[in-house]
């Protein structure tokens, strides 16, 4: 059995791999890497305020990640 955030799965994409995102609110609560992302070659998640601001960047890799709706 795999985890979700296993190297082997080909279904998440590699974390830090942008410099800015796009998120909806629908992807909220925002975390640094995102849920589909891989964690095994990442920093720590981080969960990222974005809600007032409409833009948030992570403290540990520098992306980038802005609300559109």
């Amino acid at each position: 059995m795999t985890h979700a955030t296993d190297a082997s799965d080909s279904s998440l994409e590699t974390a830090s791999t942008k410099r800015e995102y796009e998120v909806r609110r629908a992807d909220l609560p925002l975390s640094c890497p995102t849920p589909e992302q891989k964690l095994w070659d990442s920093h720590p998640r981080v969960y990222l305020p974005i809600e007032q601001t409409g833009s948030a960047s992570c403290p540990y890799c520098g992306a980038k990640y802005r609300l559109v709706d």
